[in-house]
């Protein structure tokens, strides 16, 4: 199984993404398979640990993989485009 991984501000650099998605336990970690050509982005071997990612790429890390999301893709609760009409009593118990 394959988890989504959501970044904010658009873009991540591949040493932070695995970090962030738990592909590896630390950054030191992270700079010595990257350096090893032990991670594959989009099935390519990537050895530059600064390559940027914009979302939709899988970054693959010793078979355990991770996709990388944005913040479109993240299901939260947008209170600005709430409805304000809501009433939770009528929902509840249902």
């Amino acid at each position: 199984m394959t988890d989504t991984v959501a970044v904010s501000g658009g873009s991540i650099k591949l040493g932070q993404f695995i970090k962030l998605a738990s592909l590896v336990e630390s950054g030191g970690q992270a700079k010595e398979l990257i350096a090893a050509g032990a991670v594959t982005v989009d099935g390519d071997v990537e050895t530059r640990r600064g390559r940027t990612l914009t979302g939709g790429e899988l970054v693959c890390v010793e078979g355990m993989c991770a996709l990388v999301g944005t913040e479109e893709d993240d299901d939260y609760f947008d209170e600005a485009t709430a409805d304000d009409d809501f009433d939770p009593e009528k929902w509840r118990n249902l």
